[in-house]
């Protein structure tokens, strides 16, 4: 593919919902549901796959997600081979504003990490270091080093659910292995609103096309599976 991709960290699936004009929410305060309920249970049974699952701190602040798997079925299926209930929690921030009563660290007994810069570390061990793990990863935030880290934590799959700058963070550095895009049914028209991915020089380009490996009706959502690296499975 042209791509040069680091081999010592974990699978790194891309899952993000967008509407037929590319964005996954709105510019006001509530939440878009992009999705429906046939897709979520898939998206369920995705995480349930994965040992930790990464969301960027703005997604944190704006969603409040709890980023847990939600059928019971599926958690204790993991419990009987010996993981965690629900995969790690793993977030990354710059500046350490993060609320620590945020379900993100509140809910699912598993370990919460937060990759920060040097100049934060500090900050969030004050804020948030009795509900997390704080790591240090240089500054800016280095990438590579946040996927060493979780490599050497035994985290082999690891999946990504935004947002923007995250997404687009790997993508352009060449360390994600698959996408699964879902595109919904509408138009969001409003160019202040977040999109999936910001500006970029992304791998892949017209000359230097992803892998489109799978299509998919779920409902009346469309799956879209890309291969983006050597490492797709």
């Amino acid at each position: 593919m042209g791509v040069t991709f680091v081999s010592d960290r974990p699978y790194v699936l891309l899952k993000c919902a967008m509407s037929l004009d590319g964005y996954i929410d709105t510019a006001g305060p509530d939440r878009l549901i992009l999705s429906n309920e046939e897709d979520l249970d898939r998206v369920d049974a995705v995480r349930a796959e994965c040992d930790a699952i990464l969301v960027g701190a703005n997604t944190i602040r704006r969603d409040n997600p709890r980023l847990m798997v939600r059928s019971p079925a599926r958690r204790d299926a993991r419990v009987a081979a010996g993981r965690p209930a629900t995969p790690l929690k793993v977030t990354l921030s710059r500046g350490g504003d993060l609320d620590p009563t945020a379900l993100f660290f509140t809910t699912g007994e598993v370990e919460k990490i937060v990759y920060t810069t040097s100049n934060a570390v500090d900050t969030l061990r004050q804020r948030l270091g009795a509900v997390a793990t704080i790591v240090d990863v240089g500054d800016p935030v280095s990438l590579t080093r946040v996927l060493a880290d979780l490599a050497e934590r035994g985290v082999g799959r690891l999946l990504v659910e935004g947002g923007s700058s995250v997404h687009t963070a790997l993508l352009t550095a060449g360390l994600a292995d698959e996408l699964q895009l879902v595109v919904a049914p509408f138009f969001v028209g409003d160019r202040t609103a977040p999109r999936f991915v910001n500006d970029g020089a992304f791998p892949w380009t017209s000359t230097n096309r992803a892998r489109l490996a799978e299509v998919r009706r779920v409902g009346d959502v469309v799956l879209h599976r890309y291969a983006l690296s050597d490492r797709f499975a």
